[in-house]
């Protein structure tokens, strides 16, 4: 084995002990985002380790710097020689990767539940990279008493979220109003979203305060809020000390995302039902906004939203085509206030627009 290698698995495993041994602490004081740095840091340490030993390379031709994070994870899980990593495995990493960012660099509200998942898929995955790229058992490198310990383990994602949608409902009670810790809390569970729809960057005041409106609705279930984090599961073996925990999808397909997109993870769950994501008409649209149909499409014109295929999709059922909206349309538009007003888009591309369209086309 090359020396190389050997001081990057060492430096992985050290890391991985580090985040297991905060995790176990009975201090919480830099508990979570310590947690959350170190296991992030063992992984992009194990892919570069298991690249160059496979005889890949961790550094482009001319650079200065060894590749990332992402480019680590998009060799391992996509380079015939190299990998050492599938689709759910790939979904695992890239969760506790965009969770570190937020922990790193904002505010982190994780609950202990949520945390001791990502811990303990985090060493089941540690262990069965570990075993298939060098032919050894972690347990061999590890000291005895090594793995998460909690007393309050999750049952199931699905309870955890739903829990925790609970919790933030109870934060926005009439006379609790903590807008702030709810924020925090939704946080976590928005990155987990965004991780599985294929986005690296982080969720916006204005997207965790959506979200928060339509948990104090009540009007829809978790799995309707967070649609992708209701594709997968916990799949645990063994009982206790033993346990091995892993998070895999509910035979939902997963896609490679292109790369070189700005804020993109590798891999997503690929949409498999359009109707359900781009769930708005062009009314349904101005209705939920609070507009009129005409300045609804006025709005649309300026934030260009057909561009965006976050937010709009010309959707094919039979030989009919039907312009549809997802409900990021309506968080894009309801950032459209700190940047102008209505009247003044209405002013430039209302109806005088599609005069000036019309006698543009006609030249």
């Amino acid at each position: 084995m090359r020396k190389e290698v050997k001081f990057l698995r060492a430096k992985a495993v050290e890391s991985l002990v580090l985040s297991i041994e905060l995790f176990n602490r009975p201090s919480d004081a830099g508990r979570t985002h310590g947690v959350l740095i170190f296991l992030d840091h063992a992984f992009e340490m194990l892919f570069k380790a298991a690249i160059l030993h496979r005889g890949g390379r961790i550094r482009e031709p001319r650079a200065k710097q060894t590749i990332g994070f992402d480019a680590s994870v998009r060799k391992a899980l996509s380079d015939a020689k190299l990998k050492c990593l599938d689709d759910n495995q790939a979904l695992t990493v890239q969760m506790i990767n965009s969770l570190r960012d937020a922990a790193q660099h904002h505010i982190l509200d994780i609950s202990e539940q949520h945390l001791y998942i990502q811990a303990q898929a985090g060493l089941s995955l540690f262990r069965d990279i570990f075993k298939a790229v060098f032919g050894e058992e972690l347990q061999a490198h590890l000291p005895a008493r090594v793995l998460p310990l909690s007393t309050t383990p999750p049952t199931d994602l699905a309870t955890l979220f739903d829990n925790e949608t609970k919790e933030v409902k109870k934060l926005l009670a009439p006379g609790v109003r903590r807008h702030t810790e709810v924020e925090a809390k939704l946080r976590s569970l928005a990155i987990v979203e965004k991780s599985l729809n294929g986005e690296k960057v982080q969720p916006s005041v204005g997207e965790l305060q959506h979200v928060a409106k339509e948990i104090a609705s009540g009007k829809k279930a978790w799995n309707e809020i967070f649609p992708g984090a209701a594709t997968v599961t916990l799949s645990a073996n063994g009982y206790g000390p033993s346990i091995d925990l892993r998070i895999t999808k509910t035979g939902v397909p997963v896609q490679l995302v292109k790369e070189g997109i700005p804020g993109a993870t590798v891999v997503a769950v690929k949409r498999v039902d359009e109707l359900g994501f781009y769930n708005l008409g062009r009314d349904e649209l101005a209705r939920k906004i609070g507009l009129s149909r005409p300045k609804t499409t006025a709005v649309i014109r300026f934030l260009n939203l057909r561009a965006d295929s976050e937010c709009y999709k010309q959707v094919t059922v039979g030989k009919s085509h039907f312009d549809r909206y997802s409900q990021k349309a309506i968080t894009a538009i309801q950032e459209v206030p700190k940047k102008t007003t209505i009247d003044q888009i209405w002013q430039s591309h209302g109806i005088r627009w599609k005069r000036c369209e019309s006698g543009m086309k006609g030249q």
